[in-house]
């Protein structure tokens, strides 16, 4: 209420605040509705009420015209103080010199005793506070005539500053405006936590007009629990002031079950005096900004997944590794158990996966994840282990989906675990090739559509990819049946020596899976208990590789039958290697080396090789190198160490001859022929890796299996990266009574001289089933010599594994053998030679030229060749 002009303006009554706080109360109790009690309406105004947001004075004035009582509010007003404004003619004070004639007219009336209402202008005098003086404005004045005790006219005057009520009355029609119509749920809470007011738009959603939500609380709106937390919010609102921004509710609209979300801002609200009065909440629908939240958030999910899928499955071509990586990727992310079948003739190797029609053929489950139990699914059927092969049923949802090459729901069992399963068929290049099912246990949320298709593409990424390891572990079978088809079948035996051998084929290095490369040994028995000991290497990796390494061993072993030198050979060898890449062979070859632009495009095939031949009888070993590592030799007490062996050129670059090396190896000696695999990988280096080598043949004398193992378990075997090949001898030479040599003079004699030294040794080493035959082929090969040969004659016998005859003579004409026709008199006796021996031939020496034959010794089980047998045979 506006204040009354009165002797006294200020209270001193202690209780005034008490009846402050009183009046408080009597207003708060007020309901809607009902008329105020008697002790809420004769209450004094507080604090905060319409006075304090709206400027209302009052003032007298005296019989005089003058300003009698001036109050506190009026003081506000108009910033005069009331020592200056008591005395003061209110017309010639504030009002405007050309309105004062009128005014003075209508303070007569005033005075007269008539009431007045009306809108007046006003400036304030110069007598007003600092920053007040020449103000102007506007004043609603409601004038009453009064009398005074003596019972003269005066008036009292009620101001109003018209501006500000005006300002009021704008503020209040925006604040309705907003209000009302706003298109988010607005409601005002008094500090009791009751709704005092909301606005349409809230009602509309939670139904009623606004009037009837009046009076309710927040457990008349949310759940229990949510309406809880939501009170608490708001009582620490209401108590500290601090706003809520951006609060998320979840509820539900009268009469749906869909459950809803909003987003609420709570502020608290003060009166003109900074009392608060309440908490105002704006609330906005999101649910479904919630939803496309979710959408959004599990899009990225799913295209995270992709990525990650497409880094990490298809790392290894491994078929049983890809599937499990895929489950690496789907557990835990996107199910909670995931499991991998594949076809199990796919396994096996099969050309084509045997995919029958019914969905029913064999499977073999080789991946299993689980983010909750390493258990199988429970309620699928009879559990199934890694590794085991089983088949499902032909009604069953997982057959029909190899079926039809779709994926299926399989409903949830009762007590079980699971509660979602998706059986997806893997799918590559339009082939099923096993079936991959992803679970969700109960308290997940279940499968849907967008699940389903990224469980399709997943798995689909996965089969690709066990598609391209199986074709990969196909041809990388095929390449090592075709590697290990060109090695020694077997332990190789040689005559002297006694040989180990070791072939570690690549597997897989660290960022790629290796081919079969081109690496290759040989040992090959040669004339007169000679062995020629071989290990190459083809530059570069895959079939192409291992087709030249074939190649060139079969080169190899057919230019050692030819009994060249080791640099002889090498030099052929390397004609053929620059002829593999060549259309025409190594003649296309050689033409196009004159042409150089066309050699360019050539297909240039490069190998290293080292060649030995080793005699037993001599115990003497001529070396050839091309290019290649150097061989080790470690003799009786000493350190190993590599020979000096010329390396020489690899094979195909061609324009180089090869050097020979003769060294004589002491009994008991360890050779070692290897390739660059054993010693160099990609972490160590060939320095590193050769003296590793040379130190891990300390004990020659163990057993030679034990020496390989030993190198392989003491180098770095298992990187992978290349093939190693590991060849080792030990040099037993043939002892001196198991050799008989003679020289004979080129007299005719010399042929009976020949059967008394072939008979009286075999005699002597107690093979007396081999002296007819021995004699007849010996005086043979004598008189070949006598006839055809040249110089001196020498005949040399060798046991060891087999008996060996060799006639030497200083002539250079190989013998020729020829088919002798019915009516001539010679010419049958290297026909004779062939007959009864196992094998026969020649070869050219330093000094001329050896005719040999080699026979096998009687142990009970080959039969041996009756001679007049073999020469009624002839005719």
């Amino acid at each position: 209420m506006s204040e009354i002009p009165a002797k006294a303006t200020e209270s001193t009554d202690p209780l005034d605040g008490a009846r402050t706080e009183a009046a408080d109360d009597a207003v708060a109790h007020v309901r809607p509705g009902e008329p105020p009690s008697g002790d809420a309406m004769w209450q004094s105004s507080p604090p905060g009420s319409i006075y304090d947001y709206i400027k209302v004075a009052s003032f007298s004035i005296g019989p005089d015209g003058l300003v009698e009582q001036w109050s506190l509010r009026a003081e506000q007003l108009f910033g005069i103080p009331a020592q200056h404004a008591v005395g003061m003619d209110p017309i010639e004070a504030f009002i405007d010199p050309d309105l004062r004639a009128q005014g003075q007219r209508k303070m007569a009336e005033i005075l007269d005793g008539r009431e007045w209402t009306g809108v007046v202008p006003f400036r304030v005098p110069p007598s007003a506070a600092d920053g007040e003086c020449g103000r102007e404005g506007l004043a609603e004045v409601y004038v009453m005539p009064t009398r005074t005790e003596e019972g003269e006219k005066a008036a009292v005057c009620i101001v109003v500053d018209v501006r500000t009520l005006r300002s009021i009355e704008t503020d209040l029609a925006a604040s309705q405006a907003i209000f009302g119509q706003s298109p988010f749920g607005f409601v005002l809470i008094d500090p009791d936590l009751r709704v005092r007011r909301v606005n349409y738009r809230f009602a509309s959603l939670f139904g009623g007009s606004p009037d009837d939500h009046r009076g309710k609380g927040v457990h008349d709106y949310l759940p229990r629990p949510e309406a809880e937390r939501v009170s608490a919010t708001l009582r620490r609102v209401l108590e500290t002031g601090d706003s809520i921004t951006d609060m998320h509710v979840t509820g539900f609209l009268p009469g749906s079950d869909e459950r809803r979300h909003w987003s609420i801002n709570l502020y608290r609200v003060r009166s003109g005096s900074g009392r608060p009065i309440g908490i105002a909440w704006l609330g906005t629908d999101i649910t479904a900004r919630r939803a496309a939240a979710r959408e959004a958030a599990a899009a990225r999910r799913n295209l995270a997944l992709l990525n990650e899928a497409g880094a990490r499955i298809g790392n290894s071509l491994d078929l049983e590794t890809t599937a499990r990586e895929l489950l690496d990727v789907v557990v835990p992310g996107f199910c909670d158990l995931a499991t991998v079948d594949l076809y199990q003739g796919l396994l096996a190797g099969d050309e084509t996966p045997p995919g029958l029609a019914d969905g029913s053929a064999e499977l073999r489950r080789v991946a299993f994840a689980s983010a909750v139990s390493d258990a199988p699914f429970i309620g699928s059927g009879d559990p199934v282990s890694v590794g085991a092969v089983h088949h499902y049923p032909f009604n069953s949802p997982c057959a029909d989906a190899l079926r039809t090459a779709r994926p299926q729901y399989i409903p949830a069992e009762e007590g079980g675990l699971v509660q979602s399963t998706l059986a997806v068929p893997m799918v590559a290049h339009d082939t099923v090739v096993g079936l991959a099912q992803f679970a969700r246990t109960k308290g997940s949320e279940p499968f849907g559509d967008r699940d389903r298709d990224l469980a399709v593409e997943l798995a689909a990424r996965a089969a690709v990819c066990i598609d391209n390891a199986r074709l990969y572990r196909r041809e990388h079978e095929r390449a090592l049946i075709l590697q290990r088809s060109l090695l020694p079948p077997g332990d190789p035996v040689a005559s002297g020596l006694d040989i180990a051998c070791r072939y570690l084929p690549g597997n897989s290095s660290a960022d790629r899976p290796s081919e079969v490369g081109g690496d290759w040994f040989d040992v090959i028995e040669l004339p007169g208990h000679r062995t020629a000991l071989v290990v190459g290497d083809v530059m570069g990796r895959g079939l192409r590789a291992a087709v030249a390494m074939g190649e060139l061993r079969s080169a190899v072993r057919t230019l050692a039958l030819l009994d060249l030198e080791p640099a002889e050979v090498l030099s052929a060898l390397d004609e053929i290697a620059r002829g593999l890449g060549a259309p025409g062979g190594v003649q296309q070859a050689t033409r196009a080396a004159r042409r150089p632009r066309e050699a360019d495009l050539l297909e240039v095939y490069l190998a290293t090789c080292v060649y030995a031949v080793y005699d037993s009888v001599t115990r003497r070993c001529t070396f050839a190198n091309a290019g290649h590592l150097p061989p080790v030799l470690v003799e009786p007490g000493e350190d190993a160490l590599m020979l000096d062996v010329p390396p020489g050129m690899p094979l195909g670059v061609g324009g180089e001859p090869f050097e020979e090396v003769e060294v004589e190896l002491p009994e008991g000696a360890l050779l070692a022929l290897y390739t660059d695999g054993l010693v160099e990988s990609r972490d160590h280096p060939l320095d590193e890796g050769l003296q590793a080598f040379v130190g891990a043949l300390t004990d020659p004398s163990a057993p030679l299996e034990d020496v390989c193992d030993h190198v392989l378990n003491t180098l770095d075997t298992h990187h992978g990266e290349d093939d190693i090949a590991l060849l080792m001898a030990r040099v037993q030479g043939l002892p001196a009574d198991s050799v008989g040599d003679w020289t004979l003079p080129r007299e005719p004699r010399s042929v009976g001289k020949a059967r008394e030294y072939a008979r009286g040794q075999l005699l002597s080493w107690g093979l007396e089933p081999l002296v007819d035959t021995t004699e007849l082929l010996v005086s043979e090969l004598v008189t070949n010599a006598l006839r055809y040969g040249e110089g001196d004659i020498r005949l040399r016998l060798l046991l060891d594994r087999t008996l060996v005859c060799e006639v030497w003579d200083s002539g250079l004409v190989q013998p020729r053998r020829r088919r002798a026709r019915d009516t001539d008199e010679g010419g049958r006796g290297l026909q004779l030679v062939g007959l009864l021996s196992a094998a026969w031939g020649s070869r050219r020496t330093p000094r001329g030229k050896t005719v040999w034959f080699e026979l096998p010794l009687p142990d009970g089980q080959n039969g041996m060749v009756d001679p007049a047998e073999a020469l009624l045979s002839l005719f």
